[in-house]
């Protein structure tokens, strides 16, 4: 057996990337709103297959080593639909809690961090929309100028081993619902607490754990 199969090898995020039609307006807002440098652009001129657009591709630091990225294709219009970001457009239809799942989060270490970028949010264009705190974060949200939903986080408290074993269970037991045709959050809890019947002993083991410091 490969020695690396069971190794988690990644280290984090290189860079997550969006399209634009607002360049100027992207650039305002994670440059010089939220003080992300920009670290590294791409000009690409005749590049791709026949009919592809000449665009650039531009990177902002987000701390940690982690990029955000945008393409701006010149000459590329908006395109016509529903309602979203630049990326999707989603049907009237489509529910509200269904569009807003979809967002980048930011962490930040201290209430005084989250505290400066909501000032630095709300003096802007593109002010705080709401604040909640909810589990183990605090968070601000607002929507960038591509529509993209952005939230910015602290932690309340560390999560505990016991927590991930919780999670780890729960995601199993999705897992199971839904590969067997019963989907409801009833199976769900029913399906959990026969795993957690089933793993009692590592279970216990694993509560016994001292709390993770990060």
């Amino acid at each position: 057996m490969n020695a690396l199969h069971d190794k988690h090898l990644v280290r984090g995020v290189d860079h997550a990337a969006f399209p634009t039609f607002d360049p100027v307006g992207t650039v305002r807002f994670y440059r010089d709103v939220l003080g992300f440098p920009v670290v590294h652009s791409i000009c690409a001129a005749g590049w791709g297959p026949e009919k592809h657009p000449d665009f650039i591709h531009f990177f902002f630091d987000i701390g940690n080593g982690d990029r955000i990225a945008f393409f701006y294709y010149f000459g590329l219009e908006p395109l016509p639909g529903g309602r979203g970001d630049a990326y999707a457009q989603f049907d009237d239809d489509v529910p509200e809690f269904f569009l807003g799942s979809r967002h980048l989060a930011l962490s930040v270490e201290s209430e005084d961090s989250l505290n400066e970028y909501q000032r630095r949010l709300d003096d802007s264009e593109w002010a705080t929309e709401m604040r909640v705190q909810h589990e183990t974060i605090e968070s601000i949200y607002t929507h960038d100028p591509n529509g993209y939903i952005v939230e910015i986080t602290r932690a309340l408290r560390p999560v505990t081993p016991q927590e991930d074993v919780d999670a780890n269970l729960t995601i199993d037991a999705l897992v199971d619902v839904v590969s067997r045709g019963d989907a409801s959050i009833h199976a769900l809890l029913n399906r959990k607490a026969e795993l957690i019947v089933e793993r009692s002993d590592d279970w216990d083991t694993l509560l016994a754990q001292p709390e993770a410091t990060s």
